[in-house]
């Protein structure tokens, strides 16, 4: 773990998963090179260790020399506690990462969080009008010594950079009427756990729009308190769907609740879903009765409302029916799973399986490398840790890109002219084609039609759609929706049913 500045480590707190270490040390180094030990054990039992320790340095780390059990080595979290030893303006972001949140945004993908995400390919964009803000929760109160903004085109003539200690009210440490746009760096200075861009004027006709909003700090202040209960490491009642019997009766058509199955991750108080202008916690409300003629999408994010972690569900309801899916068409953002059940015993779930749940995130990516072959592995790249699009969403697969004839060349041996990103997306001259879009994603279409239909011949062969094949074989009963035709011969995560009862929808990290 990179701290950023050199610190004075006095605690470290490790929340072991089933699998921990049995031997290990933690050292620190203000190079990231040269090690020094400041805790070492050889009997460690897993669980959640709260460490005395002392040292100074700038990385901190884990060094497992003997596992104890026969997996690997797994940490739910990892935490580090002091105080840093300089009072000059650090280097480090230390809004990276944070929650933030926004007056507004232009659309979905240009959220609040785009802002502090360290990724300069991504930014917020606000609604086209005045004022406008964007805002970072820093975690606790940190002394700000500059701001650092990256300006997209449509920029703030005028703005005031705000500090507050609760959300509520706000003192400006810097102010503009005649802001340029670029990237600008600020020296501030002011105390606040809230940082915000207030935005009065803009300079173009369009919204406000950041690449990247950065916060640097003294680092005098001491690093989060560690939380009051660790994350649970052992299943929640009633196993992963939970106590069904406690789900109040609809008096539309179908009750909807929402599980929280991050792992501890997230608290329900940071787990929203968003439909038809209505957005809620699940602290605040688990539950959405749905009425007659809903449909859409509805959408989950994890830790604020316009958060970059997110993903949804797609559905209908009729008067006396659900009809609904997860989908991995355009992107995997969230694991999640549905259950349906209806009054007379229908009971079915697809999704993400459980064994994909229970692991942590940065393992899901790790895993879709690992089986991916070489074409596909930057999916897990280009916009980590927050989303894998799909192959025909990557400039790889696109026209000039370098990966442009993948599927191509199979479609043309088989007598069909169809473009990589058309096959991935079942677009152009496959638009109406379902049977050969299938075909050619699944890597079927040179056997006998009566062939094409069968799963165990999926996938066996390159060229394929690998990207789908791994969503189908960390899926509940093999189906998702890997691309737009994966109905096709019934292997989708799709459900209907009519008199429902109950539809539960888990949303995991």
């Amino acid at each position: 773990m990179d701290l950023g500045a050199n610190a004075a480590v006095d605690q470290v707190v490790l929340n072991w998963e089933a699998a921990y270490a049995s031997a290990y040390q933690i050292q620190v180094s203000t190079n990231g090179t040269t090690w020094t030990n400041i805790y070492s054990t050889t009997t460690s039992t897993g669980g959640v260790q709260t460490l005395a320790v002392s040292g100074t340095g700038r990385y901190v780390r884990v060094n497992a020399t003997a596992r104890g059990t026969a997996w690997g080595i797994s940490l739910w979290e990892f935490q580090v506690f002091g105080n840093t030893t300089t009072s000059g303006c650090g280097t480090a972001n230390a809004a990276q990462g944070r929650p933030a949140t926004a007056s507004s945004a232009q659309d979905a993908t240009m959220a609040a969080g785009n802002a502090f995400d360290g990724n300069a390919a991504t930014r917020w964009s606000s609604v086209f009008s005045d004022p406008q803000w964007v805002q970072v929760d820093l975690g606790s109160a940190l002394t700000i010594c500059q701001v650092v903004l990256s300006w997209e085109a449509a920029y703030a003539s005028a703005f005031q950079i705000q500090v507050s200690a609760n959300g509520t009210t706000w003192t400006n440490i810097y102010s503009t009427t005649t802001g340029t746009g670029g990237t600008q760096t600020l020296s501030v200075s002011g105390t606040g756990r809230y940082v915000r861009m207030n935005g009065t004027t803009r300079a173009t006709p369009y919204g406000y729009s950041l690449w990247e909003f950065a916060v640097r700090t003294t680092g005098s202040g001491p690093t989060t308190p560690p939380p009051s209960t660790p994350p649970p490491t052992t299943p929640p009642p009633g196993g992963f769907w939970g106590d069904t019997s406690t789900i109040p009766p609809a008096q539309n058509v179908v009750m909807l609740k929402i599980l929280n199955r991050t792992n501890g991750r997230y608290p329900d108080s940071q787990v929203f879903w968003s439909y038809n202008g209505q957005t809620h916690s699940i602290a605040e409300q688990p539950y959405f009765d749905m009425p007659v003629n809903t449909a859409g999408r509805m959408y989950f994010y994890l830790g604020s409302p316009n958060s970059q972690y997110w993903d949804f569900i797609e559905f209908t309801v009729g008067p006396s029916v659900f009809n609904g899916n997860t989908t991995r068409v355009d992107a995997f953002g969230l694991k999640l799973a549905m259950r349906l059940r209806a009054h007379d015993g229908y009971d079915v779930a697809v999704g993400e399986d459980q064994a994909t749940f229970a692991e942590d995130r940065a393992a899901t990516f790790q895993r879709f490398v690992n089986e991916m072959p070489a074409e596909f592995d930057h999916l897990a790249q280009i916009q980590a840790p927050y989303r894998i699009p799909s192959p025909g969403h990557s400039a790889q697969f696109q026209a000039g890109g370098q990966y442009q004839s993948y599927l191509s060349s199979y479609a043309s041996s088989v007598g069909f002219s169809a473009s990589t990103t058309d096959i991935f997306g079942c677009a152009g001259p496959l638009a109406n084609n379902p049977s050969m879009c299938a075909a050619l994603n699944r890597h079927v279409a040179h056997l006998p039609p009566a062939q094409q239909s069968n799963p165990s011949l999926f996938y066996q062969t390159a060229p394929a759609n690998y990207y789908s094949r791994f969503w189908h074989d960390h899926s509940i009963d093999k189906l998702s929706y890997g691309f737009p035709y994966d109905d096709y011969a019934d292997q989708s995560s799709f459900v209907s049913h009519g008199n429902p009862q109950w539809l539960l929808v888990a949303v995991g990290w």
